[in-house]
């Protein structure tokens, strides 16, 4: 244990042991079996892609998640997105978020065609509230891991409410026409992408961003979240 450990001890989130933001019992409960799904229909997809009766010219080629969201992952996300900001704290998702995708097979074929990884934006006044934005902190991390340039070619051009509690219509209404590429981004340098986020529920920011990508000259569009709700 270090001397700043001493000082600031970490605490499991979910047991509130000392030593660990995750302590190896609770790490037990951490599901990495993912339901996949299409998230054009929202149906089962076994290996994460997009079915091809689902498929048009700008829609998402697919999306991986790396842990489930229930239980102690919940309260994880929540004292990443909510809590102050703890780089360590990061960390430790971070390197969940990276030994799960990296065992995904189809990821990996992905991950060949020298993709680039791309946050899903905060408003610009929701950053000023949060004064970070998770899914950037969560790229930046699997950007050292993965070895693949970060960019930042979105902006969020509408202050949506949040997702949460919305069924499905609702939700693509709430986040309809809410990104823009920006300005001078040149997006046919950039055929492969992956969307960074933190959950996966719906799919309906993932297909929005990607739609608007996609209209941009994108080629491949791939969704990338830590976890699946």
């Amino acid at each position: 244990m270090g001397f700043l450990d001493l000082i600031f001890p970490k605490y499991c989130v979910n047991c509130r042991k000392v030593g660990a933001y995750i302590c190896t019992n609770c790490f037990s409960f951490i599901s990495f079996d993912v339901p996949m799904i299409c998230l054009v229909c929202n149906k089962g997809s076994f290996d994460g892609l997009t079915h091809p009766k689902c498929k048009s010219k700008y829609t998402i080629d697919g999306a991986f998640s790396a842990i489930a969201y229930k239980g102690i992952v919940k309260k994880l996300i929540y004292n990443f997105k909510y809590k102050p900001y703890l780089s360590d704290f990061k960390n430790s998702l971070v390197e969940l978020f990276y030994e799960s995708i990296i065992q995904n097979e189809i990821f990996q074929k992905a991950y060949v065609s020298s993709p680039i990884l791309v946050p899903i934006p905060l408003h610009k006044t929701r950053l000023k509230v949060r004064g970070y934005n998770h899914a950037k902190l969560l790229a930046d991390g699997l950007s050292k891991k993965l070895n693949l340039p970060l960019i930042e070619i979105l902006q969020r051009t509408k202050n949506t409410k949040s997702q949460f509690g919305l069924d499905l219509k609702k939700r693509k209404e709430n986040i309809s026409n809410s990104f823009a590429v920006l300005p001078n981004i040149l997006i046919s340098k950039y055929p492969n992408i992956f969307l960074v986020d933190d959950i996966l529920t719906t799919g309906s920011t993932l297909l929005e961003a990607a739609k608007v990508l996609k209209r941009r000259g994108a080629k491949r569009v791939w969704g990338l979240t830590l976890a699946r709700d």
